[in-house]
């Protein structure tokens, strides 16, 4: 069972839907009594880091959330839920993350179209779990206007080149993230998603 979280940040019932479409129980709560039933979690989201914190930690969402990860159950987030994995974020004003990576997410340089949206290609740059049976250069779907500088390199294990490579893919033990969406990028996102539902049994 996957454990969607609703932090009000929308494109929640398309991530559930693409689990589904693979064979994998998925539900969307903001109700810990729910969450904590799930073997593992899931935090997308479309909009404002500033926004999404404000919401986790309104809802009381973020210290257990916090607590969960620590304790070793795979956490996924996807786009501005892969965002909010990192130190701060300065979309708004500077707003502090979830530090589970250690990280800042700034506005993608000036001289590319933003936001970067459209499909890109992925380039592979380490093994990772979650990209188990994907080879490089499958193009996936992204939007958005800030994008992660993460203080580790080796925590990158995909990147999108956008005039500057663009971290697309990080993971740091059981903590995933994807800039991109994959509930939007056809089979080969959906493959991902079904690679994250096999790392939960």
């Amino acid at each position: 069972m996957i454990g969607i979280i609703d932090y009000g940040m929308g494109n929640l019932r398309s991530v559930e839907k693409a689990f589904e479409k693979m064979g994998y129980k998925a539900f969307v709560s903001d109700k810990i009594e729910e969450l904590k039933e799930a073997k593992g979690l899931i935090i997308p989201g479309v909009g404002a880091f500033y926004d999404a914190m404000k919401n986790l930690k309104e809802k009381g969402l973020e210290p257990w959330l916090l607590k969960e990860v620590e304790k070793g159950k795979p956490f996924l987030g996807i786009c501005l839920g892969m965002q909010i994995l990192f130190s701060y974020g300065y979309e708004v004003e500077k707003t502090k993350g979830l530090d589970m990576i250690l990280g800042d997410i700034v506005k993608i340089p000036a001289g590319r179209k933003i936001p970067h949206m459209g499909w890109n290609q992925l380039n592979i740059t380490e093994d990772s779990k979650i990209l188990k049976g994907i080879e490089s250069n499958q193009y996936v779907y992204f939007v958005h206007s800030y994008y992660v500088k993460p203080h580790e390199k080796h925590v990158v294990k995909a990147v999108t080149d956008y005039g500057i490579d663009l971290p697309a893919v990080v993971e740091k033990g059981n903590i995933y993230g994807l800039q991109f969406h994959p509930e939007k990028s056809g089979d080969t996102g959906l493959k991902i998603l079904k690679n994250f539902g096999e790392l939960i049994g």
